[in-house]
């Protein structure tokens, strides 16, 4: 249990879970960006830093539509809103509609109309208009197939990053049960990570636990819906890293996944996606 500036007992170690201050002062710098003396190196096949997981820096920057937060990558730390897609915009708030004493909607005048139901809408003479055909399912490009991500323990992931972390990593030790879950990849975008009360963040893919993998930042990774009805993967710059079968990727690279691919993560966790 943390304690934050204030004084407020937290669970979370990097933001405090009640006032929301940051813990333990300024965040170490990210070893992926060329590592230091006591940093481990990066090798092929493995993350390229070590647990537990630093609260990810926060920059002055443009601030999220959304949430207000300071950008910090493609993708808000805090809820996840993507800098590179459309621009957010409040929504406008739906016109009301008069009601009767009964409770029933009444219709809104017409043009001309001295009160509420006395105008008669206009309807054009001549044939009745030809029914459209029903659109093809390539109209619809979200829907075209169904992908589900399983999540799993994957043993032989985790003694290679055990043997590139050294005796930071000894500490972290293989879950002796991990029951598998699924998600359906639904919508235009399902982030990955841990959730935090402190920062608002409710990842669609929660990777929390228990057992919780040390390794995963709060938000790791973002599964993004393709045009074509398949998916990607980005990674907006996690602590640790993201590998698509066994290669690590660039952060900010968006990589196509295709039926049976595995996404490792954290310090034991894989994702495998399924088509159909």
């Amino acid at each position: 249990m943390a304690v934050c500036p204030s004084g407020h007992d937290s669970a979370s170690d990097d933001f405090c879970d009640i006032c929301g201050m940051r813990i333990g002062g300024s965040p170490p710098p990210d070893a992926r960006a060329g590592g230091g003396a006591s940093g481990p190196s990066s090798v092929s096949g493995a993350p390229s830093s070590a647990w537990p997981d630093p609260a990810d820096p926060v920059s002055a920057a443009e601030p999220c539509p959304r949430c207000g937060t300071a950008r910090s990558g493609q993708f808000c730390e805090s809820c996840g809103y993507n800098f590179a897609g459309p621009r957010f915009t409040p929504s406008a708030p739906a016109a009301s509609v008069p009601t009767d004493p009964r409770g029933y909607s009444q219709p809104t005048p017409g043009p001309g109309s001295g009160s509420y139901g006395s105008a008669q809408p206009s309807v054009p003479s001549g044939p009745p208009l030809p029914r459209q055909a029903p659109q093809p399912a390539s109209s619809f490009p979200y829907q075209q197939a169904t992908w589900t991500a399983v999540v799993g323990p994957d043993r032989a992931y985790y003694e290679r990053v055990q043997a590139v972390t050294g005796p930071e990593g000894a500490a972290v030790e293989f879950p002796s049960y991990c029951a598998e879950r699924r998600f359906q990849l639904v919508g235009n975008q399902m982030r990955i990570g841990r959730r935090s009360v402190s920062r608002g963040l409710s990842p669609e893919i929660d990777l929390t636990g228990p057992p919780a993998d040390p390794g995963i930042s709060r938000l790791h990774a973002v599964l993004i819906a393709m045009p074509d009805g398949g998916w990607a993967v980005l990674d907006p710059g996690s602590a640790n890293g993201t590998l698509v079968n066994g290669s690590e990727i660039g952060v900010g690279d968006q990589v196509t996944l295709h039926d049976g691919d595995r996404i490792n993560l954290g310090a034991w966790t894989a994702i495998t996606v399924h088509q159909g």
